[in-house]
């Protein structure tokens, strides 16, 4: 008789299973987890999968434990090795796996660590974590006598890199992965590039010495920013610590942000597919829905998630997603998951192909001011009613357009403001933005007005 497992409710994200190891998740947990996703998909009429896993000290442990889980629910298990999520999510198309299951604390610190998962083509997240954390709950296995299989897709991986490459410019690109799951893909990628590659915290190493593994914050690229002086680069690239975030900034060590790296990617795309409808989060610049219209694209605003656009790619047929958090998606030429080696590849060959440098597109890009992303505490059971609230009171109103595909965006003359409840913490996330510092101060003062009126002191923006 298997002793039922009681998963911890924080761990089971939005997203993902992600924890502290040693607190809240370790490998009987893992174990469990592979036993339900092995069951699972089982009942949905799968067979295999792909198993890989990120640099963290922990993850080695973690995927055997999974993989013994798999194995006991009847599963043939491809194990992939160490490598970025996106290798994995690449050997589950190139092997023809039913699913794909990556041992990775992503972006997290080290003593973090979790479990990204695909399943039979679609992203696997929300009410499916969900449902498979009740079937460990009261031990819902299938059981069965599984296969394991050792498979080598680093090379395929690297090639299938190269392969949307184009250019022969003797570009100079600073490179760091941060110590994290990309690095070796990083070293054998560059060494079949042209031109001058630096290449800085290229060692895989879990403890992550050198700087947190993640590039949207500003923070993090100071090291990147110093190479790209240091070595007269023409840009920096970044990645958090398992390769599907990527961070960029250009000669002058000017930060470029999701929607900015999105507008830029869809340029080549946009020439070749007039009318496409490109993606980004709700918390997208204006300059997205301005530079996309301006290409000839049709811009549509989506829910924030990496799981979300992914779904949202593949419903709607679009070549191209992103996210402010720099999660990148190509289905145009690729297979649609995020994927940030395979974002700086398509980069690097615009640059290579144009006549422009990073800088010289970078100044092209219509300027705007903004608040960063603001994240404050919420009371759980309030932080949904709080959205609620605010859309019903402006419903009423004119003289702006309401966006409430995920939380409450509200577009006016002056600019707009954001206001969602995260998915994963008790927190609300704020962003206002503005033509212009008087439109931005009357943004703010709007939003501010709005959480008062809801009992909600107002950050400080």
């Amino acid at each position: 008789m298997t002793l039922a497992i009681q998963l911890s409710p924080t761990i089971l994200r939005e997203y993902d299973i992600r924890g502290t190891i040693g607190e809240n998740i370790g490998e009987a947990e893992f174990r469990a987890i592979g036993r339900a996703f092995g069951s699972q998909l089982r009942v949905e009429g799968g067979e295999s999968v792909v198993v890989g896993y990120d640099g963290r000290l922990s993850s080695p442990a973690l995927e055997a434990a999974v993989t013994e889980g798999l194995v006991q629910a009847g599963v043939r298990v491809f194990r992939v090795g160490r490598g970025p999520s996106p290798m994995c999510y690449f050997a589950a198309e190139y092997l023809g796996t039913d699913a794909a299951l990556m041992v990775t604390g992503s972006h997290n610190p080290p003593d973090y660590n979790g479990i990204k998962m695909t399943m039979l083509g679609r992203a696997f997240y929300g009410p499916d974590i969900q449902a498979l954390g009740a079937r460990i709950s009261t031990s819902d296995y299938i059981e069965g006598n599984g296969e394991i299989v050792d498979a080598q897709v680093f090379d395929a991986y690297v090639d299938r890199l190269m392969q949307d490459f184009s250019g022969d410019k003797d570009l100079s690109v600073a490179w760091d992965p941060g110590n994290g799951a990309a690095g070796e893909v990083v070293t054998a990628l560059v060494a079949r590039l042209p031109g001058r590659h630096v290449i800085i915290n290229g060692d895989i190493d879990g403890r992550f010495p050198n700087h947190h593994p993640d590039p949207t914050e500003e923070a993090n690229l100071y090291q990147l920013k110093a190479a790209v002086a240091e070595h007269g680069c023409d840009l920096g690239l970044a990645f958090d610590g398992d390769g599907d975030r990527i961070g960029v900034i250009d000669g002058q060590e000017r930060v470029l942000w999701g929607d900015q790296i999105l507008v830029i990617l869809a340029r080549p795309v946009l020439a070749e597919m007039p009318g496409a409808t490109i993606i980004c989060d709700i918390k997208a610049s204006q300059l997205f829905q301005d530079e996309i219209t301006r290409l000839g694209g049709n811009p549509l605003l989506w829910m924030t998630g990496h799981s979300h656009l992914k779904t949202k790619l593949a419903e709607t047929g679009a070549p191209l997603a992103g996210e402010m958090s720099a999660h990148i998606f190509f289905k145009h030429g690729y297979y649609g998951y995020d994927d940030a080696v395979y974002a700086a590849v398509r980069l690097l060959s615009i640059l290579h192909e144009g006549t422009e440098s990073l800088a010289d597109i970078r100044n092209s890009l219509p300027a705007y001011v903004n608040t960063p992303e603001i994240r404050f505490d919420c009371a759980e059971e309030r932080k949904f009613g709080i959205i609620d609230e605010i859309k019903e009171r402006l419903r009423s109103g004119d003289g702006y357009t309401i966006n409430d595909i995920d939380g409450v965006r509200v577009e006016h003359d002056d600019g707009w403001w954001l206001l969602r409840a995260s998915n994963t913490q008790a927190v609300l996330v704020a962003r206002c933005e503005s033509k212009n510092e008087a439109g931005l101060a009357r943004m703010k003062e709007t939003l501010s007005a709005q959480l008062r009126e809801s009992g909600i002191q107002p950050p400080e923006f």
